[in-house]
Order: C-alpha cells, then structure tokens, then sequence
C-alpha cells in the first residue's frame, strides 16, 4: 500500500495537489473513436494518478456521453470495470477500475487500451499515451487540448447505425428523413468546441464528492 506524502505545516490541499502532479506527471492522452471516418477524436491532458475510474468520467466529458450504459477498460489481457459488476456472471474476470492507476497501467512498451461504452452500441474508444509532460503553472487538470467532430448521439446503433441516420439526414426524399431530422435535430456531425468541453471537465471535476 502507497502512504500518502505527509505535507510541511501550512500547506494546502492545492500544494500537495501540485506536488503529486510534479511526482506522477501530466499523461497526455489521445482519445479516438474506432471506425469513425473522418476520425472522432479528443486530446487531453490528465495527472498520472488518476485512476481508471475517474479516466471514464474524463472520457465521458470529454466525448459528451451521458453515462446511462455499462463500460469497461481493456489493458492487454485484463478488464477493467466498476467493482459491482465483478457480481455479473458475463465479467467473472472483471477487476475494479477504482484500483487500476494510469501511471502504472502504462509501463513499458504499453502505450494504448481501449475503453468500450455500452455493450449494446459497443462504442470503442482507443486511448493513446503520447507524451508525459510536466505541470503547468496556471493549468488546471484534467484539460482538454483537442479534437475533431462531434460525439454521435446515444443509442443510434453503433458507429455504423450512426452513419446510417446520417445518410439519411441528407437525403430528403428518403421515407424516414422526416423522423430522423425531428429526432436528431440540427445536428452538426462536424461540429467540437474546445470550450464546451473544457466547461463539462470543470463542472463535473468541481462538483462535491458523492
């Protein structure tokens, strides 16, 4: 077991925050969505202490997901997952995500996972490690630094069901146009904001602790 860094009299909670980022390091990640062409993708910059489970809340702002189906993390040979679904007869294998740590899931040649969203759309995201930098004066962590495209929507089928609705967004004399248009909206596949993004990261890594 880790013991935690025992902090000189009068130093804060943000000055021992600084001090794990100067120790653990600053993981640049990129984050991609597999078969999307042109590429949904997302770069972000993250402490190497985070754990696997507070990566998913990352991913899940970073690509607009609203956490309402199952995930789990791929790493070589192992899966991980939230602690209840070890209970699940289809994940006997599962380990908790909670436990697993960036920095030291990331060692050696091992420079990507993958990170699979809602078994039934089976979202598969590779996360790619490109560089550990060190910590920035004035940058709050997590920080989104990139990316291109929007998110697809939940439930529309997977990657290739997405694509599907999108042709049809485009097509107005196909049957099904009208209710895809009043379903999806003005959807704008192309659309990404750095700032939305970085809003999303901000309001839900400051909201208190449940």
């Amino acid at each position: 077991m880790k013991t935690k860094m025992r902090l000189p009299t009068g130093h804060s909670k943000s000055s021992r925050q600084r001090m794990d980022l100067q120790k653990d390091g600053v993981y640049q990640l990129k984050v991609v969505l597999a078969l999307s062409r042109p590429s949904i993708w997302r770069r972000v910059l993250v402490p190497g202490n985070y754990t696997l489970a507070i990566l998913h809340d990352v991913v899940q702002c970073l690509m607009g997901w609203e956490d309402c189906h199952l995930h789990e993390f791929v790493v070589g040979n192992a899966r991980y997952g939230p602690a209840a679904r070890r209970d699940d007869l289809f994940a006997p294998d599962i380990e908790d995500e909670k436990r697993a740590i960036l920095k030291e899931i990331m060692t050696g040649a091992r420079k990507s996972f993958k990170y699979i969203y809602d078994f039934g759309d089976d979202w598969i995201h590779e996360i790619k490690l490109e560089k550990i930098l060190l910590p920035e004066a004035g940058k709050t962590y997590p920080l989104c630094v990139g990316g291109e495209n929007a998110c697809p929507p939940e439930d529309i089928g997977g990657i290739f069901g997405y694509y599907e609705q999108l042709e049809i967004l485009k097509d107005r004399a196909h049957p099904e146009h009208k209710e895809v248009k009043e379903w999806m909206g003005r959807f704008d596949p192309a659309s990404f904001s750095i700032e939305a993004v970085n809003q999303s990261l901000r309001a839900f890594f400051r909201k208190p602790a449940r």
